[in-house]
């Protein structure tokens, strides 16, 4: 006979109350085995969410939600809030096609603050609720959870400055797992780590303890943070050096995340503050999934797999991932160029770098969660002589276009942009989809932007970008490449010029990107039904090919078809050069509307936008009709 599972139980964090510690260790262990059983089927961001069970167990239980509120920095440690709050029978069905959000989302529960999905926002949104309490002068709780790589955002440090200064009444949950991504970088990571390795450590975190319990100073000193901040500080910031002291917010000793019974002791003090305090948690990625402990990066964001082996489930593929061919194509410009130097923010393997830096360890920067610091540098890099990569995530890369607008496009300098996961992405969703790239480097002076349509167009981009004069973006989708053969010398291509893949005088057919390949397989289904597209790659998203659009105004019928944002994007382009030209051919543009789009497979998606060969074909036969 089965015994019950307390998770069973449980149908919002209310439930949480009537349950003690070692209940609810249960069910922290009980959270962890769904964890694992569900993602090995939808894939997930595992490791995290694994590692941050303890945390949301022991606050959710204190807390009367939805009343208080629970921000998270990123979602990707949300699963167990989102098994506590009703659901559980939902839970299946995460990361999939019109199921539950990998990610926290306001219109998916009542529980959620916030849409999550990038990184250090979470004590921005944590500040606006606090203020907000003010002039209605309630006790709402207000708790942000943020990991230790995301307190090292620019972002981050804003919001801490904001609500030191004004003495905001909300709890700040550090959760320093010494992990983001790829390993942590930078000076704030260090000193975290210091405090960690401290030999201090066990004799504060022993003290803290004793005077709680004892109802000593320190917990008076907590209680009465808003009447004696110094005084308050003076018995809790340990060790004194901690940059949070200056800031003016109470910081505790780091103490041990997977520790439940401990982590309520001290939070039950932080939340009756009226002041800010940070809970500085110690735990580890991938906590009671013995495979997903040991490799929390594999484990970072990993599709469906094998429980009992950690082995991804993956179909053999028959090309490599676009990702792959860039980060070898990136080494093998390097190995030739002792100038290329590789910058990325927190996501080596993310961006195909960990060859290029293993090998160029000395030309490689990794500068953590900072992507405005990523491009700024990369423009002093080029001031000073050399050729620099910055390799972001698309939708990550929006962080930073001023510093692409003023540090980089401004002075012309040097710097070549690789905007990985640019397009659909599936199942992270909208935060994740990178659809904006080709307007905000199309708006920009100066700027120049690759589309390449297959993986041999990819590096034959690279090769052009790194020899071209000024700022330079290319753009490249996540997942398995076409299949073409790659090129044994990388080409040169012609600024501003597109190549003809298939002939034909009835419809225009310009694509974008891996838009190409869905357009000829358009053409072929309408050649079948006597209607004869050409089909063009564009290559180019600035400077457009005027004259192979000239050109297309010569058929009946203009097509443009992109995998980014119609509005400002590649194909309105097209409709301004076609009116400067004084062409009256009729035009329609494809791509994504003006509407974010949710999770699902890309092929999916393709079909439910008319991105596909059927519906590119259907959108031809309307417009001929």
């Amino acid at each position: 006979m089965d015994v019950p599972r307390i998770l069973d139980a449980i149908s919002s964090p209310a439930d949480l109350k009537v349950l003690d510690n070692e209940e609810l260790a249960i069910l922290a262990r009980e959270i962890r085995q769904e964890i694992v059983a569900t993602t090995s089927v939808t894939g997930g961001h595992v490791a995290s969410s694994l590692g941050a069970v303890d945390i949301i167990v022991a606050l959710e239980s204190l807390l009367d939600m939805p009343r208080d509120r629970v921000v998270f920095d990123v979602g990707h440690q949300a699963y167990a809030h989102k098994l506590l709050t009703g659901r559980r029978e939902a839970f299946k069905t995460l990361r999939t096609y019109g199921g539950l959000s990998g990610f926290t989302k306001p219109s998916e529960s009542p529980y959620d603050v916030h849409p999550s999905g990038h990184a250090s926002d979470s004590l921005s949104i944590a500040t606006g609720l606090a203020k907000a309490r003010q002039p209605k002068g309630t006790d709402e709780k207000v708790v942000a959870l943020i990991g230790d790589a995301s307190l090292a955002g620019g972002m981050a440090f804003e919001a801490l400055n904001y609500m030191g200064n004004e003495q905001l009444p909300l709890v700040v949950i550090l959760n320093d797992n010494e992990m983001s991504i790829s390993r942590n970088v930078g000076a704030l990571m260090k000193h975290l780590g210091n405090i960690r390795a401290n030999s201090h450590y066990r004799e504060a975190r022993e003290g803290l303890q004793a005077a709680m319990e004892q109802g000593g100073p320190a917990a008076r000193g907590l209680l009465g943070f808003g009447k004696n901040m110094k005084e308050s500080l003076k018995q809790m910031v340990i060790p004194h050096t901690m940059i949070y002291e200056s800031l003016g917010i109470v910081c505790t000793a780091p103490i041990d995340g997977h520790n439940i019974a401990e982590l309520r002791d001290v939070l039950s003090l932080v939340l009756e503050m009226d002041g800010p305090a940070l809970v500085h948690v110690v735990t580890r990625k991938g906590e009671g999934y013995e495979l997903a402990r040991r490799d929390p990066e594999a484990f970072h964001g990993i599709g469906p797999y094998d429980i009992a082996t950690g082995r991804a489930l993956k179909k053999p593929g028959r090309a490599p991932s676009y990702t792959e061919v860039f980060g070898a194509a990136l080494a093998d410009e390097a190995a030739n160029d002792a100038d290329v130097v590789a910058i990325t923010a927190a996501m080596t393997g993310g961006t195909g770098l960990k060859t290029f830096a293993a090998e160029f360890p000395s030309r490689f920067v990794d500068v953590g969660i900072a992507e405005e610091q990523a491009v700024g540098m990369a423009a002093g890099l080029s001031s000073g002589g050399k050729k620099p990569v910055v390799a972001l995530y698309s939708t990550f890369m929006q962080r930073a276009v001023d510093q692409m607008i003023i540090d980089v496009a401004l002075p012309e300098a040097n710097v070549v942009f690789a905007f990985d996961r640019a397009g659909l992405v599936g199942d992270d969703g909208p935060t994740h989809h990178g659809v904006f790239d080709m307007v905000y480097t199309r708006m920009v002076p100066n700027m120049r932007a690759l589309a390449p349509s297959d993986e041999a167009e990819l590096v034959h981009a690279l090769h052009t970008a790194l020899i071209l004069e000024g700022p330079v973006s290319l753009r490249y989708p996540r997942g398995e490449a076409e299949g073409a053969p790659l090129p044994d010398v990388p080409e040169i291509l012609e600024v501003g010029k597109s190549r003809m893949v298939r002939e034909g005088d009835d419809v225009a057919l310009l694509a974008f990107g891996r838009m190409v390949g869905q357009a000829r397989a358009a053409a072929e289904l309408l050649s079948a039904e006597g209607i004869e597209c050409r089909v063009v790659d564009m290559r180019w998203v600035k400077p457009l090919d005027e004259e192979a659009i000239a050109a297309a105004a010569a058929c009946r019928l203009v097509v443009t078809v992109e995998e980014g944002v119609i509005a400002g994007g590649a194909g309105e382009g097209v409709l301004e050069v076609l009116g400067r030209q004084g062409a009256t051919t009729p035009a329609v543009t494809l791509g994504i509307p003006d509407r974010f789009i949710g999770q699902g497979p890309v092929s999916q998606l393709f079909a439910d936008l008319g991105l596909n060969a059927e519906g590119i074909a259907a959108t031809v036969r309307e417009a001929l009709r």
